[in-house]
C-alpha cells in the first residue's frame, strides 16, 4: 500500500487524475463529455467561487441535488477548500430535510430549483420562507439558525438565494495561491463527509468520515481489477455511499470513465451498456433484477461487460445473482455499510459461482471481522451464526453530535457491532444472512419503522400504528402499516398514504395498509413484530 494513499485528501484526487489522464474522457452525462483535465478545471472554478462565498475550513456544506456533473464538482471542490460535505438523500422530503440541515449545523445548502416533477426549491421555501426576501449572504432563517446561504442551480431566482452561476462568475476573484493554500491546509485525518443513514431509532444519523476513506476505494479497485480502460455505468444516487465510492471516487482513483445517469431505468441502462461499451456495473439485487428481467436484455449487445459489484449474499438474492452471471457478466459480491466503507469485504473475480452468489467475500486489507453471540457478546466459532462485528482503519469517527449512539455502536476495543447476522468460514470468507435489527431494506435504502410509526400516530383517526416489512418483487421489501383506528373514526388506505406523502421520503412510504383490532403481544406487553409480519403476509397473500 503506497503511503500517499493514507495521506491524500479527497480534494487532491481530481488533481492527481488530471495529471495522469488529462486528455482522457472522464465523464459522460446526457451526451455531454468531459476529460479529466476539464473536470479538474470545473472543480477549481467551483472551489474558488465557494471561497468567495465565504465558506471556511470545517464548515458544513449540505448538498441536496440529483445525479448530475455539478454534484461531482461540488464533492471535490468542498473537499479541496477543507469544508465538510453533507450529502442529502434526494428522496427526503420536508421532515427529513429540516432535520438533516439543522442537525448537521450546515451553514450552506446547495440545491436545484427542480428536477422533473420534484420541486426542491418549493420544499426549501416551505421550510425557509426567507429565501424570497432575505439577505443571500446572511440568511439566518428561523427554521435553521446556523444556515447562512442557499445556492440554487436552475432558472429560478429569489432575492434570498445565491445562483450557481454567481459561484462560477466570482471564481476569478480568488487568487490561485489562495486556493492552493486552502488545499495545502487540509488534514487527511479531518472530517470530509457527514453521510446520513437511517439508524435503529428516530431520525437519520450522520456518519462522520475523514479523507482516509480513499484507501478503501483503492483496495476495492484492486480487488475488482479496475483499470483506465474500464467504463462505469453509474445510476446509483451519489448521495449514497455506494454511488459515491463506486462512481466519482473510483473514477478519479483509477482513470476509469463514468457514464452518469440521473436515476435507474433498466431500459436506458441497457441502451447505455451497448452504446457506451460499459464494462462495470454496480447495484443491489433490485437493479440487477430490473436489468435481467427487462424484455430488451437478450437483444442488447452486452459483450463489453467485464464485471460488477452486486451487493447481495442472502438466500433471497441468490436467483438474481445467478441470472446475472448467466445474462450479464461475472460479478463479485460484497458487504459494507456507511459506518465502515462500502467495500469492507468482497469476493474475488476468480471465486467460484457459489461464493459470488451466496456470500460476501473476504475482508479487504485493514479490515477485521468476527461474529459474536448477540446476547453475551462472546466470540463464536467458524460457521456459527451471530452478530457481525468489524474493526478497521476506515471506521467512522462517530455519529455526528450523537455520542451515546456512537458508544452503543462501537465498543471500547474498537469493534463496530453491525446488527447484521453472519457466519465466517475457517478461511475467513464472510456469509451475510440478514439483520438482527428491525430496519427495513427497501430497494437498498434503510427504513426505520419507528419513524414511520411516529408520523402515522399523528393522524387524527389513528390510535396505534406498527410498521413491518413485507416481500416485494421489485424492491425486495416494502413497508406495511398495521393500523388500529380510533373507535368511530373512518379511515382509508389511500388517505393514510397521502397523509405520509410529502413528509417522508418516497421509499419510506407504506405500500400496504392493514386495519386491525390489535397486535400479537408478548407476555410483557411488547408487540411481536415477527408474528405481525407473518400475519401481514398472510392477509396480503404474499
Amino acid at each position: 500500500m503506497p503511503d500517499w494513499f493514507e495521506k491524500t485528501p479527497i480534494g487532491e484526487l481530481m488533481d492527481m487524475a488530471a495529471r495522469r489522464f488529462e486528455t482522457k474522457e472522464a465523464l459522460c452525462y446526457e451526451g455531454n463529455r468531459w476529460t479529466f483535465g476539464q473536470l479538474k478545471d470545473e472543480v477549481d472554478r467551483v472551489a474558488s467561487g465557494l471561497i468567495q462565498l465565504g465558506i471556511r475550513p470545517g464548515e458544513k456544506v449540505a448538498l441536496w441535488m440529483p445525479n448530475r456533473p455539478e454534484w461531482i464538482h461540488s464533492l471535490f471542490a468542498v473537499a479541496k477548500i477543507g469544508a465538510v460535505l453533507v450529502p442529502i438523500n434526494t428522496r427526503f422530503r420536508t421532515n427529513d430535510l429540516e432535520y438533516v440541515v439543522r442537525q448537521s449545523d450546515s451553514e450552506t445548502l446547495i440545491t436545484v430549483d427542480r428536477s422533473g416533477p420534484v420541486d426542491y426549491l418549493g420544499m426549501v421555501r416551505e421550510l425557509c420562507p426567507e429565501v424570497e426576501t432575505g439577505d443571500p449572504n446572511r440568511l439566518c432563517p428561523e427554521a435553521f439558525p446556523e444556515l447562512r446561504r442557499i445556492v440554487v442551480l436552475g432558472d429560478t431566482n429569489y432575492r434570498g438565494t445565491v445562483r450557481w452561476e454567481e459561484i462560477l462568475s466570482s471564481s476569478g476573484a480568488t487568487p490561485p495561491r489562495e486556493l492552493e493554500h486552502r488545499q495545502q491546509m487540509v488534514d487527511p485525518d479531518s472530517p470530509a463527509l457527514i453521510m446520513y443513514t437511517s439508524g435503529t431509532t428516530g431520525f437519520p444519523k450522520g456518519v462522520v468520515h475523514t479523507h482516509n476513506i480513499l484507501r478503501n476505494v483503492n483496495d476495492e479497485a484492486n480487488r475488482m481489477g479496475m483499470t483506465p480502460r474500464d467504463v462505469i455505468l453509474m445510476y446509483l444516487p451519489l448521495f449514497h455511499a455506494f454511488g459515491l465510492y463506486e462512481g466519482p471516487l473510483m473514477s478519479a482513483m483509477t482513470g476509469a470513465r463514468t457514464v452518469l445517469t440521473n436515476a435507474f431505468d433498466p431500459g436506458e441502462a441497457l441502451q447505455l451498456i451497448q452504446r457506451e461499451k460499459i464494462t462495470v456495473l454496480h447495484g443491489f439485487d433490485t437493479h440487477f433484477h430490473g436489468l435481467v428481467s427487462h424484455p430488451d436484455c437478450q437483444s442488447t449487445d452486452r459483450s463489453s461487460l467485464r464485471t460488477g459489484l452486486l451487493a447481495a449474499g442472502m438466500a433471497s438474492s441468490e436467483s438474481v445473482a445467478r441470472r446475472t452471471q448467466e445474462m450479464l457478466c461475472t460479478t463479485v459480491t460484497g458487504w459494507g455499510m456507511t459506518e465502515v466503507g462500502v467495500g469492507a469485504s468482497l469476493s474475488f473475480l476468480d471465486s467460484d459461482e457459489e461464493d459470488r452468489c451466496l456470500g460476501s467475500g473476504y475482508p479487504l486489507p485493514g479490515y477485521e471481522f468476527k461474529v459474536v453471540d448477540p446476547g453475551s457478546g462472546a466470540d463464536l466459532p467458524p460457521m456459527e451464526m451471530g452478530e457481525l462485528c468489524v474493526r478497521t482503519y476506515a471506521m467512522m469517527q462517530g455519529y455526528y453530535k450523537k455520542p451515546e449512539e456512537t458508544i452503543q455502536a462501537i465498543d471500547q476495543d474498537g469493534w463496530l457491532h453491525t446488527g447484521d447476522v453472519a457466519a465466517i468460514r475457517d478461511d475467513g470468507f464472510v456469509r451475510f444472512m440478514g439483520r438482527y435489527k428491525e430496519l427495513l431494506k427497501v430497494g437498498g435504502e434503510n427504513v426505520d419503522p419507528v419513524e414511520v410509526e411516529v408520523l402515522l400516530m399523528g393522524h387524527p383517526a389513528v390510535a396505534e400504528a406498527q410498521v413491518v416489512g413485507v416481500p416485494d418483487d421489485r424492491l425486495s421489501e416494502v413497508a406495511c402499516a398495521c393500523i388500529v383506528a380510533i373507535d368511530g373514526q373512518e379511515i382509508s388506505e389511500g388517505s393514510l398514504i397521502d397523509y405520509c406523502r410529502g413528509k417522508l421520503a418516497s421509499f419510506k412510504l407504506p405500500r400496504h395498509v392493514l386495519f386491525m383490532e390489535g397486535y400479537p403481544m408478548t407476555p410483557s406487553g411488547k408487540v411481536q413484530k415477527f408474528k405481525l409480519r407473518e400475519l401481514a403476509e398472510k392477509k396480503l397473500e404474499l
